[in-house]
């Protein structure tokens, strides 16, 4: 594939790696010329996206200028290429994005393309904007958005984090893997209180916990053909593991498609629960591990539509009403920035007037902002289904 899938053969990228003088200078001659391979496929994936009726934003920027200006280039440390940016939207005209960063360069290097993504999916984050410092607010004000509990089966807050020094999933190795995972399991069984658990590696699971992880839904699979494409199911399962704490209310998830997926949630309405428990987590860990952080974009990490705060806070709710004024419920969500989806995540329909209702908007406000937004939103949900 691109510039870093090849990357195993030469020394592994660790932060406390040394490479030779002699291999940086042959490395460097190497790296500043993308293979003709490479220039091949980008010009021939180019030609069929430009002929094709896709709706991605990748298909809507990148412009025969921008692509001619980017398609030499790669970034200075894991020679991450074009290629390896838009290849899954080359492949899937289907997508609505169409890219991801192979390592937390691509945002810088491959800016032209990145920086009207951002802007467009994050609702105006110009390339002049700076994403506010890190800000969990008075995490007492939030409670609970349906104490009598008849709309709200669940809620859920997650964010994502990269652990610096690392690329991302398609430039990893397999001693990375590894070594990454040791990294967050030795880290997460540090936790206490109500977030102490147990991690779960993929590699060698019993058929037992699988089940068991299966039936809670807490088991991820190997990457859909989005990532697989994105060449980020490399050396699958290595690496790669689940964490719960004993009550199943608190779940990392390591390697998927971040290098960490930290989640929270439980049945029930109960926002503010839910959002607290994250917020101790995060905190936790990140005493433990650094977090790849940048001070335009916020926290980094594999898709361009995850960056800044990367909360994303969500709950399954019934609203047989709106749902059945599909317009009424759009026209509440995009006034309070809130995205829709079926019951079982994207591209996939609401089962029984269930729906997955999020905040969209994650970048240029505050972890907390972000949050509350949902919160008005699901709030006003409520409120217009209960008059219906």
């Amino acid at each position: 594939m691109g510039g870093c899938a090849s990357k195993d053969k030469k020394t592994e990228q660790n932060p406390t790696t040394t490479v030779p003088e002699a291999e940086k200078d042959e490395s460097a001659q190497q790296s500043d010329m993308v293979d003709a391979a490479v220039l091949d496929k980008l010009e021939a994936g180019f030609k069929k996206l430009e002929a094709s009726d896709s709706k991605s934003l990748l298909k809507k920027y990148l412009t025969r200028e921008v692509f001619d200006k980017l398609k030499t280039l790669k970034t200075p440390t894991f020679g991450s290429t074009l290629l390896d940016v838009i290849q899954s939207g080359l492949e899937n005209h289907d997508s609505g994005v169409g890219i991801y960063a192979p390592d937390a360069e691509a945002y810088t290097t491959f800016a032209d393309l990145f920086d009207p993504i951002i802007e467009d999916y994050h609702g105006g984050f110009k390339k002049t904007d700076k994403h506010p410092p890190k800000d969990w607010g008075d995490v007492d004000t939030l409670g609970n958005l349906d104490p009598n509990g008849e709309y709200i089966i669940s809620t859920r807050v997650r964010c994502g984090r990269s652990m610096q020094g690392y690329p991302f999933n398609p430039c990893l190795t397999e001693a990375q893997y590894k070594e990454m995972e040791e990294k967050v399991s030795s880290t997460l069984s540090g936790l206490e209180g109500e977030l102490k658990g147990q991690f779960y590696p993929l590699t060698g699971m019993t058929k037992e916990t699988q089940q068991k992880l299966i039936d809670d839904h807490f088991l991820f699979k190997e990457g859909d053909r989005f990532l697989q494409a994105a060449n980020a199911c490399r050396f699958w399962p290595t690496g790669r593991g689940i964490y719960h704490n004993d009550a199943k209310t608190f779940l990392v998830w390591c390697n998927e498609e971040d290098h960490l997926r930290i989640i929270s949630m439980q049945m029930g309405g109960d926002l503010g629960q839910v959002y607290r428990r994250l917020v101790t987590a995060v905190n936790d860990i990140e005493k433990r591990i650094p977090f790849s952080h940048d001070d335009r974009l916020g926290f980094l990490t594999f898709c361009p539509t995850n960056l800044g705060t990367t909360v994303r806070a969500s709950v399954h709710i019934k609203v047989p009403k709106l749902a059945a004024d599909r317009a009424k419920l759009e026209e509440v969500a995009a006034k309070y920035n809130l995205q829709v989806r079926g019951t079982r995540g994207e591209h996939t329909e609401a089962e029984g007037g269930i729906y997955d209702v999020s905040n969209k908007r994650r970048m240029g406000l505050t972890e907390y902002q972000a949050v509350k937004e949902m919160n008005d939103g699901i709030a006003e949900l409520i409120k217009i289904e209960a008059s219906l």
